[in-house]
Formats: C-alpha cells, sequence, structure tokens
C-alpha cells in the first residue's frame, strides 16, 4: 500500500530498503520467492546479517538490546522484507520468547537470555500443544514436579516447530494438578541437550520435516529457569499467544506473494492459452488484492492504537483468522494459474534423474509443496474456530 509518510518515516522506510537490497543473498531471496524451503543455515546467515545490524529484536525496545522502534515502525521493516522476498525471522525467540522474558523475567533471565536471542545465537522452540491438549491448550498433562533447585519433567509436545535444530524450548507445564487447569500451569525454559529429551519428525504432507514431537523423560530443569511465578504460566502464555497471532498474519508476505502471482498471470497471457487467461481467475486475484488491502487497512488501525499505548485486543485474533485464510487463497491460486505444471513431485516418486530435468517454469516445482503446507496456518497458533469463539466471546458477549 502506497500511503503518504511523514518524512521520518519516509526516511526510515528508504534506509531499510536499502539496506535489504544490499545484505540479502540472492540465493535465499529465490529460495524465498519460488517457495524452495530453508535449511537451519539458510535462517541462520540472514539472521546474523540482521543481528550484526541491530535489527534482529525488531520488536524490542532499546532498553532490552531492541532498536526501540515504534509500531509503525516496526510495520514498515516487515513490509520491507515482505516485499523483498526475505526471508522472515524464526519468531521464537524474537517475538515470543523475548518480550516474555522482559516483561514477566527475572534479572538474572534477562541477563542470560536476551542478549543470546537478540545476537542470534540461540535457537528457541515452542513447547505448547500436546497430543491431548491442542486447541484446548488448557488441558495439558506434561509434569513438572519440584526437586530441591530442579524441576523434574515428564510428558511430551507434539507439532514443535524446528525442535531439531532447537538448543532449547520453552515450554507449558502443569505444576499443580489439583488447580484449576489454567491455575496449575506453569512456564520453563528447557535446555534441548538435557538427558532425556528425544525429537521425532513428523513429515508433513508436503514432505517437510519442521515440526516433530518431543518426548521429556525425567528431564531436569533449574529452578531458576521457571519464569515469573508458579502456577502462573497461563498468565505469560496468552501474552506470547496475543504477540503470535498479531504476527501470523503475515500481511507484508502475502502481498508479496500475490505481487508474485500477478507477474507469474502476466507473463502466462503473453504465451499460450492457459488458465490464467480465465476470468474467474482474474476475478479471484482482484478480490483477494481487494481483501487483503482491507486487512492491510485493519492492522493500521491496529498499529494506530498500539503507538498510543492501547492493546490489541480481539485485533490480534480477526488479523489471524483472516491473514491466514487470505494465505492460503493466494498459494490456491499459484497453484490454478500454473495448471498441470503446479502438480506435486515427491522425490525419489520418479525415474532417477527425474528430478533433475523438472517440467515446467522455473517458479513451479515449489508450488504444490507451499499449497498442502499452508494448509496448517488456520490451525497453528489457536485454530480460526477457537478465534471465532474468542471474538464471539471478548468482543461481543455471546
Amino acid at each position: 500500500m502506497n500511503i503518504a509518510l511523514p518524512r521520518e518515516l519516509a526516511d526510515f522506510r528508504s534506509e531499510v530498503r536499502a539496506f535489504i537490497e544490499e545484505r540479502l543473498p540472492t540465493d535465499l531471496r529465490e529460495k524465498v520467492q519460488r517457495n524452495l524451503g530453508l535449511a537451519r543455515d539458510d535462517y541462520l546467515r540472514w539472521q546474523d546479517i540482521l543481528a550484526a545490524r541491530g535489527w534482529l529484536a525488531y520488536t524490542w525496545p532499546a532498553e532490552h538490546g531492541g532498536p526501540g522502534w515504534s509500531p509503525l515502525q516496526r510495520y514498515l521493516f516487515e513490509e520491507e522484507m515482505g516485499r523483498a522476498c526475505a526471508p522472515r525471522p524464526v519468531p521464537f525467540g524474537v517475538k515470543m520468547l523475548g518480550p516474555v522474558i522482559y516483561t514477566f523475567g527475572s534479572d538474572a533471565q534477562k541477563t542470560k537470555y536476551l542478549p543470546a536471542i537478540a545476537a542470534n545465537e540461540t535457537w528457541w522452540c515452542q513447547g505448547y500443544s500436546e497430543p491431548n491438549a491442542g486447541s484446548d491448550l488448557a488441558r495439558l498433562g506434561t509434569r513438572a514436579v519440584r526437586s530441591g533447585d530442579h524441576y523434574i519433567v515428564n510428558g511430551s509436545k507434539t507439532w514443535t516447530t524446528t525442535a531439531q535444530w532447537a538448543d532449547r524450548m520453552f515450554c507449558l507445564v502443569r505444576t499443580d494438578p489439583a488447580a484449576k487447569r489454567q491455575e496449575g500451569i506453569s512456564f520453563l525454559l528447557v535446555d534441548m541437550k538435557e538427558p532425556g529429551i528425544e525429537v521425532v519428525p513428523i513429515v508433513t504432507f508436503d514432505g517437510g520435516r519442521e515440526i516433530n514431537s518431543v518426548y521429556l523423560r525425567d528431564v531436569r530443569v533449574p529452578a531458576e529457569d521457571l519464569v515469573g511465578e508458579e502456577n502462573r504460566g497461563w498468565t505469560y502464555a496468552k501474552f506470547l499467544l496475543g504477540l503470535e497471532r498479531f504476527g501470523i498474519a503475515g500481511i507484508a508476505a502475502s502481498k508479496a506473494r500475490l505481487a508474485w502471482l500477478q507477474g507469474i498471470v502476466r507473463e502466462r497471457r503473453e504465451g499460450e492459452a492457459s488458465p490464467a487467461g480465465d476470468r474467474d481467475l482474474a476475478r479471484s486475484i482482484a478480490e483477494t488484492e481487494i481483501e487483503l488491502r482491507a486487512l492491510e487497512h485493519a492492522e493500521l488501525r491496529a498499529l494506530m492504537r498500539a503507538e498510543q499505548g492501547e492493546s490489541p485486543g480481539v485485533e490480534a485474533n480477526i488479523l489471524k483468522i483472516r491473514g491466514t485464510e487470505l494465505q492460503q487463497r493466494i498459494s490456491e491460486l499459484l497453484v490454478v494459474a500454473l495448471g498441470v505444471y503446479a502438480s506435486p513431485f515427491l522425490p525419489g516418486s520418479m525415474e532417477p534423474g527425474w528430478n533433475e530435468a523438472p517440467i515446467g517454469p522455473d517458479h513451479a516445482p515449489g508450488l504444490a509443496p507451499a499449497y498442502f503446507n499452508m494448509r496448517k496456518t488456520s490451525i497453528y497458533g489457536g485454530t480460526n474456530e477457537i478465534q471465532r469463539n474468542i471474538i464471539a466471546k471478548m468482543a461481543l458477549g455471546l
């Protein structure tokens, strides 16, 4: 969206754009644009560049090691990242745990963990969901029993993104089984190298291995790694989920994907007749662009209120719902636009050497896997059905 900016913000946007254009490696840009998947080293490479500039922890206030940007500056940064097809920083440390620690953590925890997160020295994962506690997170059963100056943790977590790469995990555990479900939960910081932790990959429909089951058997966690107070973890968990849902909308990335889709359609129209020339497809793309712009307006309104110190409230839930729906729709339209060329390819399922000579345009091979992978966006961070229940209760009083 082209909006008139005050001189100071316009200069800030120019600074960010110039930095990204100069420092973003071309191969990473192409991987993001073409949905080819990023390896651990890809994320670390770009995050090292941001960390060296002081921009990895871009949502943090200056007193905790961030750049101290305003909500509108953070918005412009994310927009420029999306426009350039830069990898989005892995959110678990910088956008989720960091704010929890500097808001609720001890001084020792702030000293120990925040600098390492901002410097891209520690990879975190999120230990929330369990086999019997997904959307109803308060049902979690992983137990932590105090034993001297440690907690002994037993249980399992699932859908744990990048656990195979993580150094540490922030984890919700039940410390008082006799209390009400939300009142007996605590928030622990767990070293993934501790004995008793097993990470088992869950292979997704697109062939990816980014999510995992994590099993914890008599894992010892120092009591000093309890965040805040024992049995008040639900308060910290809700705070973190609010941050997560606001960021899941991914409007900047969707704008870049939509622009790429429009470019593909224009290119195909110049060639042979194809599904890209259908009026129905053109109408769907136009409707999606209108809805995405409307959602961006909603995000900007929420950011303006944040500038005044107001909490986003149910706006975070609304952004999460509509943002993920539009992400899924854009991934679907990309597949429709490419037709048969977007058919999935599973490595090893064809004759040897077939995958060295993919059929169709260069941008085709990653589209089907991205489409399948995007089915999860309306589930993680709290399913969209649960988000609607929250909106009905909190905003409509139903």
